[in-house]
């Protein structure tokens, strides 16, 4: 059953008085769609709701918990992260007191048996193997009556998601869900799977934000409103119309080489990006508006101008990179948001923190501290990110820089959000954020309680402007993807099956069996995934509603034929008007393929024009070009750069890994002589060049892309002494391995690529100049006559083909025939948005698809072949008991390496150092520091990796034996840091000397003590490989790094 939200009666109207104090839990008064989700709950039925991000659905489990606990039941919540587990355990200590509260995560044990109980969703999934759909006496699900899935929406996760699905399948039908998810396109789907599997599930979703939300856009002089009035379009003011009127203003961005043109203004224009001054007769070109665009890019100070004259603070402002997060906050600390008072209070509790964790505090970060701007990332220590949110929720910080990650359920709303890019970098190259990213983001706005409205703000980027923003805004969210994978853990917890506990008829003892499942019965549990669900049952109308596209499709392509119009207009035109536009028809086609062939003759001049000129610049001076390109949106970029070579003159290197493969560069991307356009000439194949962008970006390309080339340029000489030149830098970036170039651009002439810039090469970036500072007197390319007359014989043609045109017009059947085309060219428009339709439908299929069966029987060999598991009865090994009790994200490999008997000569804080090897994956150096290894692991250290290497390669072999890929860590960089500070170093001494960011070695530390810690609970493990693991995770669970959860 799906219920909205809307208005509605009193809480009273929905038997809530059946637990009196639910009420006044709803602290902010009870709201329509808490109330529906609290009414369906009383029922007995789970609860799927589905609303924006601060809307209040905590509320909804503080009522369950209310009325579990009044009837002396249970109730478990589950987060999806330690921090929020941590959160939620405060927040409901403070409102349910300190003994029905407890905690379970992976740090931290309290209060285990207590009514509330707060866990990380792996915690609770590990529990559920144990009792997969039923409950016994002495488990930990004896007397729960209700779990609670926060943050649900994770079950779209890549690496997490199968968790959630888990817990919904394994769990006992008699407890009842309540699953709480930001917006997301197919709540029905979800509450449909659920109460498929699970029992009576009722849907409340909800757009409608108890704060609701203004959308701005940040411009370098202005802040205007990103939609209209009604909020269903882009705000005239930011429309291209708009720019054309403006386009005047952006004459201060141009030198006095404008004026000049300006006055000749019949020339032919040459010069690439002139702003136009005659409105009268011309509109603005994609160049023009992409210039003025830039030149409206605002720095924070110009945003942060107008939050504070708005009254728009306090802000979170996402940076999507820890490096921009802590720039931003060195950029505004000579700007002051704190009163006298303000900065007392801070200048007090830093005083407080720094007595009770010296070690915990970033000194680079106190000067902005007090003045009301902090950081928030990953690279901090997470005792100091909790100061920094206990500051922001005290409104002691006005703007705090934060990577996404503290998008995702945290208690830190805000006045405003701000979202610096709608793009972000990652592994393969930048990307855009999808809808849902920016709506968790823009959720943290909006006070409840607080503020009456909230604030989002977006900003113009150099390639990312209001129609993107829009495009973003109105795609409206995503739906939820299964991830649905087999893991080792799943695979021998199904199959061992539950823990029973079974009399004995000889002894008068009790003893614990585990209650094996088959093959078939494993197969009834994992084919109830959300993936399995959703593509039985949604794929099928799915499928339906693409047949009867396609046909549509089909029967409208045949009325748009050439013989539908050609038999129209016979029986519409007389047989003389007819055979005239015909006949005209047939030479406009003739010619303009004629100037399709000149365009590309033309090109291939330029090209030809280009290689002899830069064969001259392969030496000397490094001169100033400009790049050109447009992308897939056909936005016109001009890219100002320094020339550095022909690629195979500045290195050896022969092919380079890209985004989408390897691109060869010894071999030309296209062989033009096949192309029909240029059969009896003589071709050139262009060459690969490679340049430095002003962005700090390198760029490879062939030679159509140049626009133009200066006189001016810079010295292939070192900056200082001991440096390398441009050239010698640029050649030991082209011959790393594993070079990720994206693809801006393609034509018949070669591609245009680029790869995110270096430290090495940023000083070199900085002093290539903006375009509108080189004049075009400066300009060296000089085209040959041939190629004058290639534009020419062009420019010709275009003429014929334009007179042409006109000359059909006045034909004495054209307004009939006009007709006829019209109505063809709507049916086309139509064919094109079915076809949209089509390929969404088709992109949606192909998320759907059914998680199989497949993957789980894969996971299973590769345990068969381990000797984990016995292939016949399903009986578990000591191998596989080890692996099954584990937590990690290979759970056979982590039990082989810690039953291996080499472990058994380590001492506490070599056990540790190899430990911390196995869960290093994802920690980040400081590239831009020379020494990332000043703690060298022991040699003791050294030799144990190096013998489990080749353990590690045995499984590899057998994994890709049977079709599995799950990674298999062992990686010996930092574990001499994890040994240094197990063997006592403080963290002072540590960091000194330390190439990582304090969040990063917490990180890596908290992941060894959570290996450590496992070890003595392990079945079948040493007692001296349990006993030196407790002391090893005793030496390192100290400040700064031991997370207090209370």
């Amino acid at each position: 059953m799906e219920r909205k939200a809307g208005h509605g009666p009193p809480a009273q109207a929905f038997g809530l008085t059946r637990t009196p104090s639910i009420d006044c839990r709803l602290r902010l008064g009870p709201q329509p769609n808490l109330c529906l989700a609290i009414q369906a709950f009383l029922r007995g039925s789970s609860v799927v709701v589905s609303a924006p991000t601060s809307s209040g659905k905590t509320l909804i489990a503080e009522a369950a918990a209310t009325a579990t606990v009044t009837k002396g039941r249970r109730l478990l919540y589950t987060t999806p992260l330690k921090a929020l587990s941590n959160q939620k355990f405060r927040e409901f200590r403070e409102t349910f007191g300190e003994s029905s509260v407890g905690l379970l995560t992976g740090d931290s044990v309290i209060n285990k048996d207590s009514q509330i109980l707060i866990m990380t969703t792996e915690i609770l999934r590990n529990m559920l193997y144990q009792s997969v759909g039923m409950i016994a006496e002495g488990s930990r699900l004896f007397q729960v009556d209700v779990i609670v899935l926060d943050e649900v929406h994770y079950l779209s996760d890549i690496s997490r998601g199968t968790v959630w699905e888990e817990i919904v399948i394994y769990c006992p039908k008699e407890v009842q869900l309540i699953c709480l998810s930001a917006t997301v396109a197919n709540p029905e789907e979800l509450a449909g799977w659920i109460g498929q599997i699970h029992g009576p599930t009722e849907l409340i979703t909800s757009t409608k934000r108890p704060v609701p939300l203004n959308w701005h856009f940040s411009l370098k002089n202005s802040l205007l409103p990103l939609l209209d009035e009604k909020g269903t379009k882009m705000n005239k003011k930011l429309s291209l119309a708009h720019l054309q009127r403006y386009a005047l203003g952006a004459m201060s961005y141009r030198e006095e080489g404008l004026g000049r043109r300006k006055a000749r203004k019949g020339e032919r224009e040459r010069s690439y990006g002139t702003i136009p001054t005659d409105f009268g007769e011309s509109s603005l070109s994609e160049n023009d508006i992409n210039i003025i665009r830039r030149s409206q890019v605002p720095q924070v100070r110009d945003t942060l101008r107008h939050l504070r004259a708005r009254d728009m603070l306090p802000a979170i402002w996402f940076i999507f990179s820890r490096k921009g997060c802590d720039a931003a906050v060195q950029y505004l600390e000579e700007c002051m948001l704190l009163d006298d008072c303000e900065m007392d209070e801070v200048g007090l509790a830093l005083k407080k923190f720094r007595t009770q964790y010296p070690d915990a505090i970033r000194e680079v970060a106190v000067r902005g501290l007090m003045r009301g701007v902090a950081a928030h990332h990953a690279g901090c220590l997470p005792l100091w990110k909790s100061f920094i949110e206990e500051l922001f929720q005290r409104g002691l910080i006005k703007v705090v820089f934060a990577t996404e990650t503290l998008a995702a359920g945290i208690n830190m709303p805000a006045r405003t959000a701000v979202i610096a890019s709608l793009s972000k970098k990652i592994d393969t190259g930048r990307i855009l954020l999808s809808s849902n990213e920016l709506l968790q983001m823009a959720g943290r706005a909006g006070r409840r309680g607080i503020d009456k409205q909230g604030h989002v703000v977006l900003i113009q980027t150099p390639f990312e402007g209001v129609e993107e923003c829009c495009k973003l805004l109105f795609a409206g969210p995503e739906p939820l993807v299964s991830q649905f994978t087999a893991s080792y853990g799943m695979v021998l917890n199904l199959l061992a099956g539950a823990n029973v506990t079974r009399g004995s008829k000889e002894a008068d003892v009790l003893k614990v069996f585990r209650a094996g499942r088959t093959l078939e019965e494993a197969r009834q549990l994992v084919e109830q995934s959300f993936g399995n669900y959703v593509g039985s049952n949604v794929m099928v109308a799915a499928k339906e509603e693409l047949s009867r596209i396609e046909g549509e499709i089909e029967m409208l392509t045949v009325e748009v034929s050439d013989e539908a119009v050609d038999r129209k207009s016979r029986e519409k035109l007389l047989g003389s008007s007819y055979n005239e536009i015909i006949k005209l028809q047939e030479e406009l086609r003739a010619q303009k393929r004629l100037r399709t062939q000149l365009r590309k003759r033309m090109e291939l001049e330029r090209v030809q024009a280009l290689k002899p000129l830069l064969a001259e610049l392969e030496s000397g001076q490094l001169p100033f070009i400009c790049l050109q390109y447009k992308d897939n949106d056909a936005v016109h970029h001009l890219i100002p750069a320094v020339y550095l070579g022909k690629i195979d003159s500045v290195s050896s290197t022969k092919y380079l890994i890209s985004g989408d493969g390897v691109l060869d560069i010894a071999d030309a991307e296209l062989d033009l002589s096949d192309d029909d356009d240029f059969q009896g000439t003589n071709v050139v194949e262009p060459s690969h060049y490679v340049a430095l962008g002003s962005d700090n970006s390198s760029y490879m390309f062939t030679e159509n892309w140049i626009k133009a080339i200066y006189t001016a340029g810079l010295p292939d000489n070192p900056l200082s002494q001991g440096d390398a030149s441009p050239r010698e830098i640029m050649r030991g970036l082209l011959e790393k391995e594993g070079l990720q170039w994206e693809k801006l651009a393609k034509s018949a002439f070669g591609s245009l690529w680029s790869m995110e810039g270096s430290l090495e090469t940023w000083s070199w970036s900085l002093n290539v100049p903006v375009l509108s500072s080189l004049s075009e007197d400066d300009e060296v390319l000089k085209l040959s006559e041939v190629y004058h007359e290639a534009v020419e014989s062009y420019k010709d043609q275009r003429t014929k083909v334009s007179k042409l045109r006109k000359q059909i017009s006045r034909t004495k059947g054209f307004a009939e025939f006009k007709k006829i085309m019209d109505t063809a060219n709507l049916t086309k428009e139509k064919i094109k948005r079915l076809k949209a339709r089509s390929i969404r439908l088709v992109n949606r299929i192909e998320q759907i698809e059914p998680s199989g069966w497949k993957e789980f029987l894969q996971v299973s060999n590769v345990i068969h072949e381990a000797r984990a598991m016995d292939i016949n009865t399903q009986l578990l090994f000591p191998l596989g008991e080890t692996a099954s009790a584990i937590r990690g994200e290979n759970e056979l490999w982590l039990a082989m390496v810690l039953r291996n008997k080499i472990f058994l000569d380590l001492r506490p804080a070599q056990l540790a150092a190899v430990c911390g090897s196995l869960v290093s994956e994802g920690i980040k150096v400081r590239y831009w520091k020379s020494h990332s290894h000043i703690y060298e692991p022991s040699s003791i250290v050294t030799g144990t990796i190096d013998y489990l290497e080749e353990q590690r390669r045995s499984l590899l072999r057998i994994q890709a034996k049977h079709g599995v890929e799950i990674p298999c860590e062992l990686d010996d960089q930092f574990s001499g840091m994890v040994e240094a500070w197990a063997s006592g170093l403080t963290w002072r001494e540590i960091m000194m000397d330390c190439a990582m960011d304090d969040g990063d070695l917490a990180r890596l530390l908290r992941r060894t003590i959570d290996i450590l810690s496992q070890i003595p609970k392990l079945p079948d493990i040493d007692p001296s490989l349990q006993n030196n693991a407790i002391l090893a995770s005793n030496l390192m669970d100290r400040v700064p790094i031991n997370e207090l959860a209370g």
